[in-house]
């Protein structure tokens, strides 16, 4: 069963907008898109400002897809994951009468994109007792004839807890019913392999990529929908026409380089070893009542008193994220690792070493 019998039929029969970078031709005088002739930028470069970029950049597509090991065909690169997120719900979800599925805690704009399009969110809590993992059975209860997507976010956020040893049998428990949709902002912080290798046996699978983590481009705003090609070409089909500013291609393609991947191969060492550290260091405090294991590039920690951590810390110009507002994470702070010197900064502050 194609998974494209639970999209909306009206956005399945869409013909796209047909935009002058789609027509596939090309000429050294380009008069097709109504753009100024001229440059401001000075740049005699095909991207140059002045002129529309390219809708799917085939170069950047191409080191994208050798880095995730797919093809290309299953590959649609849109402004990071939100993008993706927002047009996975709006190819699927009919408002007022689809659901969609999460984990809670978890990323905040499944909720929110379920919300704009008017479709109804659904959310397994996860126990901080039970280190926040997850029961599939429980989760699976959960969906409906109305199910449209699955969001799984793995690693984890705000808990960093690795999910992927579930991923094959959701799939399969899923089949032709819901897209299962895996968040891997985080995954190359963790010691698990990307689920883009298990869409050749799920026609339901979708995963999602960016370069906004582990690639250091998080104002670039590159992000990656991988799935199957009729997925991808529903995503397409309705994305805007010109999705990718041509500086974040520059700084996208420049972070893609041989010599650029090696250096955030070693940063990402370094990181993971710091998480360690810095867990250990803080779990010791008097002041921490949990320090949980993390597989992302930041620790979730519950303390005696989260505000008055929080307040320590910005004292001494370190700012983290307070979690305490949201359902079971009472008093529990996010710390995302820093370099060396800033995760002393931290330990510190909150073991009042500081002044």
């Amino acid at each position: 069963m194609s998974l494209l019998l639970r999209a909306r039929p009206e956005l399945v029969a869409l013909k796209p907008y047909a935009s002058a970078r789609r027509s596939g031709y090309t000429a050294r005088i380009r008069l097709d898109a109504n753009e100024l002739p001229w440059d401001e930028t000075e740049d005699a470069r095909s991207d140059a400002l002045n002129r529309y970029p390219e809708p799917q950049p085939e170069l950047l597509r191409e080191r994208l897809a050798a880095l995730y090991r797919v093809s290309t065909e299953r590959l649609w690169i849109g402004r990071g994951s939100d993008e993706a997120i927002d047009l996975l719900l709006r190819a699927f979800c009919r408002a007022g009468r689809d659901n969609v599925l999460a984990l809670a805690p978890s990323f905040g704009m499944y909720r929110i994109g379920a919300t704009v399009h008017d479709a109804r969110f659904r959310a397994l809590a996860l126990d901080a007792d039970h280190d926040f993992s997850l029961d599939p059975t429980a989760l699976l209860a959960l969906v409906d004839d109305d199910t449209k997507l699955v969001f799984l976010c793995s690693p984890n956020n705000p808990s960093g807890t690795l999910f992927h040893q579930h991923i094959d049998a959701l799939a399969s428990a899923l089949a032709g019913r819901a897209l299962l949709v895996v968040d891997e902002a985080y995954i190359e912080f963790a010691d698990a392999p990307s689920a883009c290798g298990l869409i050749e046996h799920h026609a339901n699978l979708a995963v999602l990529r960016t370069l906004s983590k582990a690639h250091g481009l998080a104002g670039a705003r590159i992000g990656s929908l991988i799935g199957r090609e009729e997925i991808v070409d529903l995503v397409a089909r309705i994305a805007p026409p010109y999705p990718l500013p041509a500086p974040s291609v520059r700084a996208a393609l420049r972070a893609l380089e041989p010599a650029a991947l090696v250096r955030t191969g070693e940063r990402i060492a370094l990181l993971v070893g710091e998480r360690e550290r810095l867990r250990a260091a803080l779990a010791h405090l008097p002041a921490v009542r949990s320090a949980w294991p993390s597989a992302g590039n930041f620790l979730l920690l519950r303390f005696a008193d989260a505000r008055r951590a929080f307040e320590r810390l910005l004292a001494h110009d370190i700012l983290v994220r307070d979690f305490s507002t949201q359902p079971g994470l009472e008093n529990c702070l996010r710390i995302s690792i820093g370099t060396p010197a800033q995760n002393e900064a931290v330990i510190a502050a909150l073991s009042g070493a500081c002044p």
